[in-house]
């Protein structure tokens, strides 16, 4: 049995739920760092910018799912919702810090919405993920049928806003968010050829 089918075989008999406690460690692994000084002299702004970019791992990692079976064969489709439940988990926890102990003000939170457009354009990924997350079910799989998959390609305008919204809250041009888009956008390029496809048929 070849290395890629053993791991294959492996994958499929891991269960789902120590996926979600081994990948939710980073969270009170922050938490205690910002209680001991482990993230600076601005606690608040590096947790919100940790989880943040949390998620946006995550949610490439979600992309790289496909074209790894495809192209390498190696299958990990089982924990493809997972790893997309655990990304709006990071969304939800990277924006309620924001909400709750940045702001600390609605009315300055709808203020920041409408004049930051960074902020603009992460409200917007986080709002298209809201029907996503509700949909990461096999009845809403059942119920929706063909019009589910249509649903689930929300995830690449998300994907996309969360790479743009990482480099305009530096508010300066760095690498890494940088990086971060580049692969965003190779792996929706690579989704282009198919998409393509199915809009001439």
């Amino acid at each position: 049995m070849r290395l890629l089918d053993r791991i294959n075989q492996t994958a499929r008999k891991v269960p789902i739920w120590p996926v979600y406690l081994l990948c939710l460690i980073p969270v009170p692994v922050l938490l205690f760092m910002g209680f001991t000084g482990g993230l600076g002299r601005e606690p608040i702004s590096a947790l919100e910018h940790e989880l943040g970019k949390i998620a946006l791992q995550f949610l490439i990692v979600v992309l790289c799912i496909t074209p790894l079976r495809q192209i390498v064969g190696l299958n990990l489709i089982r924990f493809r919702r997972t790893l997309g439940i655990l990304t709006f988990i990071y969304v939800a926890l990277h924006l309620l810090t924001w909400v709750i102990l940045d702001v600390q003000s609605v009315d300055r939170v709808w203020a920041d919405i409408i004049k930051r457009p960074y902020i603009t354009i992460g409200m917007s990924a986080f709002v298209l993920m809201l029907p996503l997350v509700a949909t990461s079910n096999n009845k809403s799989v059942r119920t929706l049928g063909t019009v589910w998959r249509k649903l689930h390609m929300l995830t690449y305008p998300v994907v996309l806003l969360g790479a743009i919204h990482f480099i305009w809250v530096n508010k300066v041009l760095e690498m890494e968010p940088l990086v971060y888009l580049a692969i965003v956008l190779g792996l929706l390029a690579l989704r282009v050829p198919k998409l393509l496809t199915k809009a001439i048929v």
